[in-house]
């Protein structure tokens, strides 16, 4: 018989977090960008990044390229520890727009006090 090759084909993933409400208000993007590059696990280990994830900054948007098998769930977590940390979680949510971006809105606070 002969051996059959197999090609292996690395899935390519980009994720987006869009800032561009808050930031410069409350947001430091430079501060959230650095704040997933320490925290980002990737094998279990913290600081392993590598080739296989790329965090990049457009303006006020933080883009994660990955080689490997990535949840979005995990920025996510990430982004409300982060909003947590700054101490501002009171007034930012977090929001998935797309398939693949997440945006950082304020919260709606005066619809719901016109409404009681």
């Amino acid at each position: 018989m002969p051996s059959v090759q197999k090609t292996v084909v690395k899935k390519s993933h980009k994720f987006v977090i869009d800032c561009t409400a808050p930031a410069g208000k409350i947001v430091d993007v430079a501060a959230f960008e650095k704040y997933l590059h320490d925290r980002i696990k990737v094998d279990n280990k913290v600081g392993n990044l590598g080739s296989n994830v790329v965090i990049s900054k457009d303006k006020s948007k933080i883009i994660i390229n990955t080689t490997i098998p990535f949840s979005k769930r995990y920025l996510k977590y990430l982004t409300k520890k982060f909003l947590k940390f700054k101490q501002i979680r009171d007034f930012l949510r977090v929001v998935a727009t797309t398939k693949n971006t997440y945006e950082l809105r304020y919260f709606n606070i005066g619809d719901s006090e016109s409404q009681e």
